[in-house]
């Protein structure tokens, strides 16, 4: 097939492996080529490893004089959602561009990918480097004007990334950067190149020996098996397969950095920083620095933090246990970090609807699998209202069609949402879309508030920053919406104010769920009594004038979301009650009778307040029920339900009060 633009890849002097030649394609408007490449065909869904990464990159290492560097597609474009926007891969020194293999196949569901491809012998100066890159991305934004375009870097390539988005800053880019190679005028690497120079020829293989031996790479799966203790068979095949893999890396990284061509990187490394580092301030693009703590290449960690303060737009996650080839360790998996960081747009804005992917099974898992131990102290027992009012064990009263307005209150810093979201999907394959606080989603760059790291779960699991629009577009998406009028006054109640509900007087949400005729499902949770008692509230912290003084500035820091309230509905002042530990009980959530909403709650505003005290009254009736009947649960406290489980299995649900 014949190919266009600046940059093809020969299916002849290009190869990965013997039988998987590469075919060319045309590509229109981009100075790319397509590359339909068997080993990465969307028919084969395992999941990659690092040998298989080793194999490919051998055979991306050809000895081509001054080979040009090229774009590369790993992927069939059929494997792509609706308006999937476009990802540059930017590799690191290495320059293969296969450094995002073992994340090809779930990145290829979300994203257009194009990986760059810098051969070895390749001696392109930076200015050129980012050019080539510029142009790509000039050429596709001007091709879908209403679609940001991702790049992703590591090292070399993440400050290619930066210098891309300081020259270009109409343009709308989210940069992913992992371990950047800014900081690599504090690097141990800067004192190579005279070292280098002065080596005998004798020990070229020194150093590349020396770089497979990095932790992340085979050697921390060496020593991996060697800690699990494996039966003495599988020990000694898994120890072979290692010091084979270890064998071929070694040799892969031979080829690639021979002295000259070392040389060449480290100078490469160099003017990429100092470009890179001397152009952050004209850098506007939404940023999320990718950081390893047990980076032995580059000091990633205090890089990353560095990095924070300087990019107005900058997030960072960090893996203290990960070497510096971060995409290619094991159960890093990119997809699940651009969606709990709610990095995925297809647009200009993040549409909280549209954009939102449900997490896949495995994501799930991974998501609650650190709740489980809190699932099995808890002992949650959810009760539902079918349609003709009998009450049943479980959410089999919950309507399977939205839209569906679920309103509760909120329990003693907001431990309902350990629960409720992961029980919906477990039971009725439901994904709630709570609405939260917005600081959840955003944060001054050097305040008081919490990391947002904190909160990726739940925003992995569809959680939406709370707005009188993202409530209209759930509604109008027919969404299952999970609303706590209370908001953070409930959740951070005072001493004495336990189930007691602190909504707004006005119907805030009655009428917006009546535009689109949605259910209304009362509900309440029971619980926090058991587990907590509040000692130091927010009237005794206000009364310390240094305490005061730091309140009024973590509250100045978050987000409005109630300033026109008056009262204090709307004085969601931030703090941290004082709490002590209870013998643990159990916690309860009862749903109540559906409330069917429609065009006179909407013309009337007389009917919407009515509405709007039903459901407040159903919820304080449910708080009623179920604080009364579960004073008849014998398996209230925990030790009866430990004893319980321990008979009949971990996942026997235990009996609760009789209903």
């Amino acid at each position: 097939m014949a190919a266009t633009g600046l940059h093809v890849l020969s299916a002849v002097g290009l190869r990965i492996g013997e039988k998987h030649k590469l075919s060319v394609g045309v590509v229109v408007a981009l100075p790319r080529v397509s590359v339909s490449v068997t080993a990465f065909s969307s028919e084969q869904r395992s999941a990659k490893s690092f040998r298989d990464y080793l194999e490919a990159a051998r055979d991306f290492i050809r000895p081509e004089e001054n080979s040009p560097s090229r774009w590369f597609s790993p992927l069939e474009s059929k494997a792509r959602c609706d308006r999937a926007p476009l990802l540059l891969f930017l590799p690191g020194i290495d320059g293969n561009g296969l450094g995002l293999m073992r994340q090809h196949q779930k990145l290829g569901q979300m994203f257009d990918i194009w990986c760059l491809h810098i051969p070895p012998s390749n001696r392109t100066a930076f200015p050129d480097l980012v050019r080539m890159v510029e142009t790509t991305v000039k050429s596709e934004s001007q091709r879908s004007p209403g679609k940001p375009i991702y790049l992703v870097g590591e090292s070399l390539g993440a400050c290619i990334a930066l210098a891309v988005a300081a020259c270009n800053p109409h343009i709308d880019l989210v940069l992913i950067l992992s371990n950047p190679a800014t900081s690599f005028g504090n690097s141990s690497l800067q004192h190579l190149p005279p070292l280098l120079k002065v080596l005998p020829h004798q020990l070229d293989l020194v150093f590349p020996s020396v770089l497979s031996l990095i932790p992340g790479g085979p050697l921390k799966r060496m020593i991996a098996h060697w800690v699990r203790g494996l039966p003495e068979n599988e020990t000694a095949a898994n120890i072979y397969q290692d010091l084979v893999t270890a064998s071929t890396f070694t040799s892969i990284l031979t080829d690639t950095f021979g002295r000259e061509t070392l040389l060449w990187k480290l100078k490469l490394l160099d003017s990429a920083s100092l470009f890179a580092n001397a152009h952050l301030h004209l850098v506007q693009a939404q940023t999320l620095i990718l950081s390893s703590g047990n980076d032995h290449i580059l000091p990633s960690t205090c890089e990353g933090k560095r990095l924070r303060k300087k990019l107005p737009k900058c997030e960072v996650r960090s893996f203290k246990d990960n070497g510096h080839c971060l995409f290619l360790e094991d159960g890093i998996d990119l997809v699940s970090i651009i969606k709990a960081t709610s990095f995925y747009r297809r647009g200009r804005y993040q549409d909280y609807i549209s954009d939102f992917i449900p997490p896949t099974f495995s994501e799930f898992n991974k998501c609650y699998g650190v709740n489980r131990l809190l699932e099995v102290i808890m002992g949650p027992v959810f009760l539902s209202t079918t349609v003709d009012g009998k009450v049943v064990r479980g959410l089999g009263g919950i309507p399977s069609e939205g839209p569906v307005l679920l309103v509760g209150n909120h329990m003693l810093l907001a431990s309902d949402k350990i629960s409720l979201p992961g029980q919906f999907v477990h039971e009725r394959n439901i994904n709630l879309r709570p609405l939260v606080h917005p600081m959840m989603f955003t944060r001054m760059r050097d305040g008081l508030l919490p990391d947002v790291s904190g909160y990726d779960t739940l925003r992995m699991m569809g959680s939406v920053p709370i707005s009188a629009t993202h409530l209209h577009n759930l509604l109008s998406a027919k969404s299952h919406i999970l609303l706590f009028p209370g908001g953070i006054r409930e959740a951070l109640h005072r001493k004495g104010e336990e189930y007691k509900l602190m909504w707004p007087e006005k119907p805030e949400f009655v009428r917006a769920a009546a535009k689109f005729g949605a259910k209304i499902v009362p509900f309440c949770g029971v619980g926090e009594d058991d587990f907590l008692k509040v000692v130091v509230d927010y009237n005794d912290q206000i009364k310390v004038p240094i305490v005061r003084e730091v309140l009024k500035r973590v509250t100045a820091e978050g987000p409005e979301v109630r300033g026109s309230v008056e009262g204090e509905e709307g004085n969601q002042d931030f703090h941290m009650p004082g709490v002590i530990p209870k013998c643990p009980g159990r916690y309860y959530y009862y749903f109540g009778k559906e409330i069917e909403t429609g065009e006179e709650e909407l013309r009337d505003r007389e009917k919407a307040k009515a509405v709007y005290a039903e459901v407040r009254k159903e919820v304080e009736r449910c708080i009623e029920f179920v604080k009364q009947r579960r004073e008849e649960d014998p398996y209230r406290p925990l030790l009866p339900r430990l004893h319980y489980h321990l008979k009949h299995g971990l996942l026997t649900q235990v009996p609760t009060f009789p209903f």
